[in-house]
C-alpha cells in the first residue's frame, strides 16, 4: 500500500501549513530576498523541499551502499534549494552536496550518480524540470 502526506496550506507564501497527522505546523512568509516580509520563525516551501530531498537522497545514497554492501559509515546531504526568476517567471535549482563517510571519493561519486539516476524519487520526479547540481563533499 503506498504512504500518502498531507499538507494544508491557508494563505499562500504568507500563510501557515499544516501536515494532517499535527507533526508539521508552521507559518510562512516569503523571504525578504524574493521582497517579502521575512517573518522572524516563519519557513517557506523552498526550505521544506530541500528538507525533503536531503532526506531521500541521503536514504537512496544509504540503500545503494546497503546494497553493494559498502563499509559506508555515514551519509550527511546539504540540499541548497534556489528560486529564482527570469523573463519566463519564476523557476527552482537544486545543488546537492554530499559527503559519504567510511569509502573514498571515486566509491563516493559513483554512489551519488547512481542514487541521482537510479533511486532518489525527488531526483527522478525534478528531472529534466530543473537544474541539480551534484557535488561530493
Amino acid at each position: 500500500m503506498p504512504y500518502v502526506a498531507t499538507a494544508r496550506t491557508t494563505g499562500g507564501r504568507n500563510g501557515h501549513v499544516e501536515t494532517s497527522d499535527g507533526l508539521i505546523k508552521f507559518d510562512l512568509s516569503v523571504p525578504k530576498e524574493l521582497g517579502g516580509p521575512g517573518k522572524t520563525g516563519a519557513a517557506n516551501p523552498e526550505q521544506f523541499f530541500a528538507a525533503g530531498y536531503s532526506a531521500c537522497f541521503g536514504s537512496a545514497v544509504e540503500y545503494l551502499a546497503r546494497q553493494e554492501k559498502l563499509p559506508v559509515t555515514g551519509v550527511t546531504v546539504t540540499a541548497m534549494v534556489t528560486i529564482d526568476s527570469n523573463e519566463t517567471g519564476f523557476f527552482l535549482a537544486v545543488h546537492l552536496q554530499t559527503h559519504v563517510a567510511g569509502v573514498d571519493r571515486a566509491i563516493a561519486e559513483g554512489l551519488v550518480n547512481r542514487a541521482h539516476l537510479e533511486v532518489c524519487p525527488y531526483s527522478k520526479a525534478t528531472r529534466g524540470n530543473i537544474q541539480v547540481a551534484l557535488e561530493v563533499v
